[in-house]
């Protein structure tokens, strides 16, 4: 059986999957009684690589923290600091 990968550990593979500088990630979690917030830090040369092309990117990561936070029956929302 697979063990379940809790959202901020998801978030954060997507992360360094994406940036160059891993050292510099910092994602902080931010719980409510009903919402989760992720700050999502990167090295500001690695922003672009997270936002995407028109933001693109940053909206299909935010869609994938939606759905799992779905299943979790949290709502959840995603920022990138630079």
């Amino acid at each position: 059986m697979m063990e379940e990968t809790n959202m901020k550990d998801m978030l954060e593979i997507i992360i360094l999957n994406l940036v160059e500088n891993k050292e510099a990630v910092e994602i902080k979690e931010l719980e409510g009684e009903k919402s989760i917030v992720f700050e999502v830090k990167v090295q500001d040369t690695d922003m672009g690589r997270i936002i995407g092309r028109q933001g693109k990117l940053a909206k299909s990561i935010r869609t994938v923290m939606k759905a799992v936070a779905t299943k979790e029956k949290k709502k959840v929302s995603v920022e990138f600091i630079g």
